[in-house]
């Protein structure tokens, strides 16, 4: 507890001496819901696996540290900083995740060789120092990366063969096979995944798919359709598929709650492609609507890949 303490004072949402000192109190109660919320967690006040991930990650700020290419990739919000000031400056790192990837990498390299310095990837306190001076005149916008999701959306979804991978957790499996049938019919490359989000996710991008639907089993009485969504990035073709879902399940099943939400999940922070995660609640009567649900989502799909980059 005195850990959980610790790192939530060093990410600035309690502060130091003011909870009771190694007990669950209340101030530690609010300090870890307000945590969640600012990261995109779910907002449930208990310090599961991805809230304390987030916390760990959170404790690096830029420049602290060494950032280079290896296996497992870093991660942190150092990282995430990092990727954010390549994408302003116009070096495409890709969607904000806070992992350094070969896509980081890449725009790191060619930052390097930008200002005149040898372009070996790695992000050194010199570097950082460059990206702070030349990040005065760059502004605060969203940054290269979704401009260039946006633009590229339009091109993938022309292609007629697309590459669909229907993702499930448990107590969904009826439902993700149900919309893998009739996403079959238009687009016979679309595959099942049914491992953790974090292997979701690589066989997605081992893949090479379009997009991501994955299901899962809510623990509130609603539907929540996430997308991908951090303070510095949103996925644009997530969202506005996010955003279809959810208006076809109300339409097709007009009993059920739904609503849309940015989230930072493994399974759409890891995908590098557009990626939707259905939270589906309550599991009765999603059992009961399985296939007006299967349906709303496919006609969801086929909309979405007519039009991805507009938000309805």
């Amino acid at each position: 507890m005195h850990e959980l303490q610790r790192r939530l004072s060093a990410a600035g949402f309690l502060a130091p001496g003011s909870a009771e000192d190694a007990n669950f109190c209340a101030r530690t109660h609010a300090a870890l819901l307000a945590f969640q919320d600012s990261y995109g967690l779910r907002v449930t006040g208990e310090c599961d696996d991805q809230s304390w991930s987030a916390l760990i990650e959170a404790s690096w700020s830029l420049g602290e540290r060494l950032l280079f290419l290896r296996s497992p990739n870093i991660r942190g919000d150092d990282v995430a900083e990092l990727q954010s000031s390549l994408n302003r400056l116009g070096f495409d790192c890709g969607r904000v995740d806070g992992i350094f990837g070969p896509r980081t990498v890449s725009a790191i390299t060619d930052f390097q060789l930008n200002i005149g310095v040898d372009g070996n990837g790695i992000c050194t306190p010199e570097l950082v120092d460059a990206l702070h001076r030349m990040g005065l005149q760059s502004g605060t916008g969203p940054g290269v990366a979704v401009v260039r999701e946006a633009a590229e959306l339009g091109d993938a979804m022309a292609s007629d063969d697309a590459r669909i991978v229907v993702g499930f957790f448990s107590g969904t499996a009826a439902l993700a096979h149900a919309l893998t049938r009739r996403a079959r019919v238009a687009h016979p490359l679309t595959t099942t995944v049914d491992t953790d989000a974090s292997s979701q996710a690589q066989a997605a991008n081992r893949f090479l798919a379009d997009v991501y639907v994955g299901f899962e089993t809510a623990d509130d009485a609603g539907c929540t359709i996430y997308f991908y969504e951090v303070p510095t990035f949103v996925s644009v073709g997530g969202r506005n598929l996010a955003l279809r879902i959810a208006g076809a399940l109300r339409d097709r099943a007009p009993e059920l709650s739904v609503r849309v939400q940015g989230l930072r999940h493994p399974v759409l922070r890891e995908t590098r492609m557009p990626a939707v995660l259905c939270s589906m609640a309550p599991a009765e009567l999603v059992a009961l609507k399985t296939g007006a649900i299967s349906a709303a989502v496919n006609d969801a799909l086929d909309a979405w890949r007519e039009n991805p980059s507009i938000e309805i």
